[in-house]
């Protein structure tokens, strides 16, 4: 007859730490509406220049419409990342 025997880890043993994953400080309130408008005036003022002559003849509600529906994305996915990590690098600078 034969005995299996297990072995536990020794009770020494100190259990694997995980580091949390850091977060970057998010800029001031003052920062971020700067680099909103950084990103969002230059967008809106490019959207109707190109798209100002097709979308003229329509009701504002409804050219109003189009323009948010292609500049929210470009600002949100985009331009708002790149102008944040621009931001991070400039502060971590100081």
């Amino acid at each position: 007859m034969t005995t299996d025997t297990i072995t536990a880890a020794p009770a020494t043993a100190a259990p694997a730490v995980l580091a949390a994953p850091t977060t970057p400080a998010m800029p001031s309130a003052h920062r971020r509406a700067l680099l909103t408008w950084l990103a969002v005036y230059p967008t809106i003022t490019a959207a109707f220049l190109l798209l100002g002559p097709y979308l003229g003849s329509l009701p504002i509600a409804l050219r109003t419409l189009v323009m948010t529906a292609l500049v929210v994305p470009v600002v949100s996915y985009a331009l708002m990342p790149l102008l944040l990590k621009a931001e991070r690098k400039l502060a971590r600078r100081k």
